[in-house]
């Protein structure tokens, strides 16, 4: 009886030292041995910017396919899934034309994701600046006519840019139909970054129904700035020149590799990232490195001979950026073959140096993932208390799937997003392996221990 009373106190200390040891293993590989750095060498220089219904989001499609079988997956395979196609076509002008003490000003300018355009004829009017929607919704009729400029900030003293990001990013997704409901001809917003610069960022509107469409572009901080100060010295006229169309659907994919498991093959923990990107950059942060580092989280299983329980499944997501059809889709297909995924973990905020999880699912298996914490802290992972998951998985939520994101630090994170400054040269090699060690590690306890 004391035997038996010893061993089961011994057990819970015993099963920590051996996870202890098997996550140090996979750091060290991931560290000495990683295969990252140059996996996603070849997405963003070989392949370079993947938006949903090009060419090259169906090479990527292709490249992390034949990469995963390269591995040794033991199931590698495409999900069928319709995705948007639109295109930006020529480069967009944004010029204002009458400004008195500087003549005629070109700003640097990207139309936004989903955007109509303009085509040659050009929309020519007077600027009208508010900080919001609120504004617009103030001013009325007052817009009719105008091209609203939205000068909306993110607020720089909120330390996690997500929720920065938040604040300001209504602009860029609802601030054309707010506009045109007033009848205003276009509107043109300050890039949603927490820097000053002049590159201008892209990222997707919705258009509501019933509502006319109308054109919407992107200017850079430096730009709004300027604009914004010009605006307070005298009324100006702005001439905006776009191309870009919306064309139909395209057949795509979303690419899936896993590693069977030995006991419980039945439930599934999944990983991931969005394959698709903006088509301006590489999209090496957003979101090629949360693609790659998915694939190395289970190569370094096969590198270390560790045989999974449950089954460990890695999805490049497409279809993320425009429109969100590969998570949707990758859910509706899990419901109907009735599968059951224990947890989900996706790493959708760049490459940069990880410093926890967020979760999103019951208390008790928030508190389960927070009680790991300890097996972290030696690489410094410390941040195991926000809520979140991610976009792609989110749809799995109502499953009844533990959704858990990487959370990598956030400073730098909108320097580069929606952006030409998104590429290769971007990530620090370092930092993406701590980040695809830190999700391989994850993966590991929820193979082990499962969810209470």
């Amino acid at each position: 009886m004391k035997k038996i009373l010893l061993l089961s106190l011994l057990a819970p200390i015993l099963a920590f030292s051996q996870h202890e040891e098997q996550i140090k293993e996979i750091y060290n590989e991931a560290l000495t041995k990683g295969r990252a750095y140059e996996d996603l060498r070849v997405l963003c220089k070989e392949i370079g910017s993947r938006l949903s219904g090009s060419p090259e989001a169906a090479a990527a499609v292709e490249y992390t396919k034949q990469l995963m079988e390269s591995y040794g997956f033991d199931t590698v395979y495409l999900q069928p899934v319709m995705v948007p196609h639109w295109v930006r076509g020529k480069k967009e002008i944004v010029r204002a034309i009458n400004s008195d003490k500087h003549g005629i000003i070109d700003f640097n300018a990207l139309a936004l994701g989903n955007s109509v355009g303009t085509g040659p004829e050009g929309v020519l009017s007077e600027v009208i600046e508010v900080s919001g929607i609120d504004e617009v919704n103030e001013l009325g009729k007052k817009v009719e006519g105008k091209i609203v400029f939205y000068n909306g900030e993110m607020d720089p003293t909120i330390i996690n840019t997500f929720g920065a990001y938040g604040g300001a990013v209504v602009q860029r997704s609802s601030g054309a139909s707010e506009a045109a409901k007033y009848g205003a001809k276009a509107i043109i917003i300050r890039s949603v970054t927490n820097r000053q610069d002049d590159i201008p960022h892209t990222g997707s509107l919705r258009y509501k129904a019933l509502i006319n469409q109308i054109p919407a572009v992107a200017i850079s901080t430096n730009d709004a700035n300027k604009l914004s100060q010009i605006l307070k010295e005298q009324k100006l006229n702005v001439y905006i020149e776009t191309h870009c169309q919306q064309l139909p659907d395209v057949l795509s994919y979303n690419v899936i590799g896993e590693l069977r498991g030995s006991e419980f093959p039945d439930e599934i923990v999944a990983v991931g990232g969005h394959l698709d990107s903006w088509d301006v950059g590489e999209g090496a942060h957003d979101d090629g490195s949360g693609c790659i580092q998915a694939i190395e989280a289970l190569r370094l299983f096969k590198a270390l001979g560790i045989q999974p329980k449950r089954t460990l499944r890695a999805v490049m997501w497409m279809n993320e950026e425009n429109g969100l059809r590969g998570g949707t889709e990758y859910a509706r297909v899990a419901k109907q073959k009735g599968e059951k995924h224990i947890a989900a973990l996706e790493s959708d905020s760049g490459g940069f140096q990880p410093l926890g999880f967020s979760t999103s699912g019951s208390e008790e298996q928030r508190a389960q993932i927070r009680a790991w914490r300890d097996y972290f802290l030696p690489y410094r992972l410390w941040d195991f208390d926000q809520n979140g998951g991610g976009a792609d998985i989110g749809p799995l939520r109502s499953h009844g799937t533990l959704l858990i994101g990487l959370r990598p630090s956030t400073q730098k994170y909108f320097i580069y997003h929606h952006t030409p400054a998104d590429v290769f040269e971007a990530v620090d090699r370092r930092e993406l392996e701590l980040g695809a060690a830190s999700m391989s590690a994850m993966m590991y306890l929820l193979d082990r221990e499962g969810l209470k």
